[in-house]
């Protein structure tokens, strides 16, 4: 990823010397740039193949609204490193560093998600298998048991953020964890499956009802990507 990132923003070096900028500079992993600039991903199904779990409504905003927003603020952040670099200016390259965590991250992280997502019994919905499902029913006893703690987790989470089905590399077990705002899936963990609970991503159907759109959501839940990347990890 760092290789990635330098050779498309050769001035995110500088903002590297900040400590806080490794997160941010972890968030561009897995994501797409042209030219030098990240861009929005396309995504493989309609706006409204998620539906009725997801409304057609609220995927065209979050994924040409919000996400574009963070791919916008993104590409500001690295401009304004490369510029500080230009100058010698690492303390305004430092100073950077919250915006390219947040915009980075949330780039990231819906990158992921759109990912994480498929049309309802289309590659959506249903249960784990194979590799997958063992390593499900050996960390957390069962599927349902999995569920639980996700839906458990997400309704944790106070303000803004995300829950995580995470591989740790070190221990090689998966966990679920959670991050606040963008915060990226950084360190010893890979991300296998994403849940994002900001209120962005269900408030148009469901208003307060968020535990109804935690609970909807497993309904096109796509596994064969959840399985790809733990294969991967």
């Amino acid at each position: 990823m760092a290789t990635t990132l330098f050779r498309t923003a050769p001035a995110a070096r500088a903002a590297l010397r900040a400590r806080s900028v490794k997160t941010g500079a972890a968030a561009l992993a897995s994501t797409s740039f042209t030219r030098g600039k990240a861009t929005l991903p396309d995504l493989s199904y309609d706006y409204g193949a998620l539906e009725p779990y997801i409304s057609g409504k609220i995927m065209e905003l979050h994924h040409k609204g919000h996400h574009q927003t963070y791919v916008n603020g993104l590409n500001s952040a690295l401009e304004t490193i490369e510029e500080a670099k230009a100058k010698g200016d690492y303390n305004q390259a430092a100073a950077v560093a919250p915006l390219l965590n947040f915009n980075g991250g949330g780039h990231k992280n819906h990158t992921l998600f759109w990912e994480n997502l498929a049309p309802h019994n289309k590659g959506g919905g249903g249960e784990p298998e194979g590799a997958l499902k063992s390593a499900i029913d050996k960390n957390f006893g069962s599927f349902n048991t999995l569920q639980q703690q996700i839906n458990t987790a997400l309704a944790g989470i106070q303000g803004s953020g995300w829950a995580w089905l995470v591989k740790d590399k070190s221990a090689g077990t998966l966990q679920v964890i959670t991050k606040p705002n963008q915060d990226p899936v950084t360190g010893n963990y890979i991300p296998l499956l994403g849940i994002d609970a900001w209120e962005h991503a269900y408030y148009l159907q469901y208003q307060n009802r968020k535990a109804e759109y935690f609970k909807a959501i497993w309904n096109v839940i796509n596994w064969g990507t959840v399985a790809k990347r733990l294969e991967q990890a």
